[in-house]
């Protein structure tokens, strides 16, 4: 059987700590006199801590100090830890352990790849640290996605060529930086939102283990 490169994003993929980043950004934004929307959200999912706050500012109109902007960088990151310290293995996202473990059981590689800092905590919390070969975080990473480094380097710690490897995302800058990486990239979520993903579920309920079987049987290609 062909070993293929199964790589996760985190937020949104694994774990729902999307609804944390969307609170703490929320209350960071209103402490500034910026209105702050769900919408607006969507916008910030696999971008950068520092990325994201310069997006909150543009929509605001707002300029700050250096100074200022990592402070409020550092309080928004206090306010997440403080909602991710209570998580538990309640809060991974529907049968996505049932596909770690299928895949896990057909000896292929599972990497974590994520522009959260905070990512081996959270596996921690939600006892799913160990299924993974290998894990590229937002603090092994110069480039935020849709820059493809955390993909390529999540292959290279797994030995699997690009071309061989398949990532889960749920944003618009995770698909692209899969699909830059020449990656099969599986979107899930909306199709609206990621109709560049090569295919699109809304979660891993829908992902059968046959279709898992053909990407990995070389099956399934890109679109």
């Amino acid at each position: 059987m062909t070993k293929k490169g199964f790589i996760f994003d985190l937020d949104g993929v694994i774990v729902d700590t999307a609804k944390y980043h969307f609170l703490a950004w929320k209350n960071l934004a209103n402490s500034i006199g910026v209105d702050f929307s769900e919408e607006q959200n969507e916008h910030l999912k696999g971008v950068s801590r520092k990325r994201s706050l310069e997006k909150i500012l543009d929509w605001g109109n707002k300029t700050l100090s250096e100074e200022e902007f990592n402070r409020l960088m550092g309080l928004k990151n206090e306010d997440y830890l403080s909602h991710i310290n209570q998580m538990d293995a309640s809060e991974i996202l529907p049968d996505i352990e049932k596909t770690l473990d299928f895949l896990i059981d057909k000896e292929q590689g599972l990497a974590l790849g994520s522009a959260s800092k905070n990512a081996k905590p959270i596996l921690k919390k939600v006892a799913l640290l160990h299924k993974f070969d290998a894990i590229v975080d937002g603090n092994d990473v110069s480039k935020a996605k849709p820059d493809p480094e955390v993909f390529l380097n999540a292959a290279k710690l797994l030995g699997v060529a690009p071309k061989d490897c398949i990532v889960f995302e749920d944003s618009v800058a995770g698909i692209q930086a899969a699909n830059t990486a020449h990656m099969l990239s599986i979107g899930i979520g909306q199709k609206s939102v990621l109709h560049e993903a090569d295919y699109i579920f809304n979660d891993f309920t829908e992902i059968s283990e046959s279709f898992l079987l053909d990407i990995i049987s070389n099956r399934v290609h890109k679109k």
